[in-house]
Order: structure tokens, then sequence, then C-alpha cells
């Protein structure tokens, strides 16, 4: 089976999206992508989860032909494979319609940074993209929503805010590979149920300072950061164990 480890990653990803309550029947979608092969391996359309397998995530090149597999990629294959092809440096790519982040979308409203747990994730706002034209939604509606997608990173880091708020329709995510656009996809979810229970508290509140949203993110992912454990260098006895 080609790319073997990378569907059994993606369906991992996909199951958990369910797990964690993010999805309803076929709702949603996660994929990754082989930069050496330059092959991406995706949740086939309309499949329920509970019938999902390695053998049925569809592998397609990065212009969306089918390279192996049965069955038909998702529908949303196309905007999977503009933001790979925008931001070089992401390995996975996640989208749901979970509950309240899919509110915000619906809302065309940014989810402002409130308070640290927002910042661990994203340094900022999770941004909202403009509404597609008539002729946009007419056309290719899917590769012109990854366009969209990308139109708002230009200006923003797609590292430091790996997702992004389709307007009127749902979020997307990114991340290192298919586990980390998964994880980002949870945590979407979750900062987004929080930023509508602050504002239902008081409509008033105001966004963190700079200062301190920045020190929550760079102290878990800047160049120095110092949140979690190091990973051990040098493990002998680990490297040998590995090698029999």
């Amino acid at each position: 089976m080609l790319l073997q480890a990378l569907r059994e990653e993606v369906l991992e990803a996909n199951l958990e999206l369910v797990r964690r309550g993010l999805v309803l029947y076929t709702f949603g979608n996660v994929s990754g992508i082989d930069r050496s092969q330059g092959l991406v391996a995706i949740k086939p359309s309309g499949v329920a989860y509970e019938d999902l397998t390695p053998e049925k995530i569809v592998v397609t090149d990065l212009e969306g032909k089918i390279v192996d597999g049965g069955l038909r990629p998702s529908s949303d294959l196309a905007t999977h494979l503009e933001l790979y092809k925008h931001f070089e440096k992401i390995g996975g790519v996640a989208h749901t319609h979970s509950e309240y982040a899919t509110a915000w979308a619906q809302a065309e409203t940014e989810i402002p940074c409130f308070g640290t747990t927002h910042a661990d994730y994203f340094r900022g706002p999770v941004p909202v993209t403009q509404p597609l034209s008539a002729e946009e939604i007419a056309g290719d509606y899917e590769r012109e929503t990854g366009l969209a997608i990308c139109r708002i990173f230009r200006e923003v880091d797609p590292e430091a805010i790996p997702a992004v708020l389709v307007a009127g329709h749902a979020p997307f995510c990114w991340g290192a590979n298919a586990a980390a656009a998964a994880h980002n996809a949870v945590t979407l979810e979750y900062v987004a149920r929080m930023a509508c229970h602050t504002l239902s508290i008081n409509a008033e509140s105001r966004p963190l300072p700079p200062v301190l949203r920045d020190r929550h993110f760079l102290r878990k992912h800047g160049g120095a950061a110092y949140y979690g454990q190091a990973k051990p260098q040098g493990n002998a006895a680990a490297e040998t164990e590995a090698k029999r």
C-alpha cells in the first residue's frame, strides 16, 4: 500500500476529531502530505468514520489527481492543496464544523485572544476570511476557499496562528503533521467556546495585552521555549534497542 505510514497517521488524526467530539456523521476531514514525493493522503468523501481503514484513505498528487485508492477524496481536497502549496512548512490540515468555531465563522467574526490559554496556541486573534464572491462560489469553489485563506496569511504568520475561520463556512487548521493539525482543531474549538463564555459574562472584555500574549506563545513555541520536557539526547541504550 502506497504511503502506508502516512495513511495510518491520517486515519488516526481523523478519528481523533471524532473522539474529541468535533465532528458529526461525516462532517470534517484531515489530510497529511509527504513533501518528498509531493503526495497527499486525505479522508475519502462521505465515508463514515467508523468505516475508515488505512486502505480507504485516498492518495493524490498536488494537482488533485488520484494516485492510489478506490474512493473519491474529500470534496475539500482543493482547499487542502492550496494550503500545502502556500504554507511550505506544514505537514497536515484539519477541517471541521465544530460547534463554537463554526459559530464564529458564521458570524464572520475573528476569535479574540482573551487569555493565556488562547495565547499558548495562537499568537493573536484567529482571523476570518472575506466572504467569497458569487463568481468564486460558482467557479472552482473549494480552490477559491483555499485562496481566500491564503490571502489572509499574506500578513499573518501561519505558524504563529495555525487556524482560520472561513466566512459562513467553518474552520481550517494545520500543523507540522496530521496529528498536530487535529490537535490544533481541538484547541481551536476549546478557545472558541471560552471566548463565547467570556463575552457572555462581560461583553466589554478586552484582548490580552500583547506582552503577556507573546510571553505565553513563545515559552511554548519560540526558539528559547521552555514549556514541557527536553528531548533525550544521545540515549545509547535506546538507540541500541531500536536497532534490534
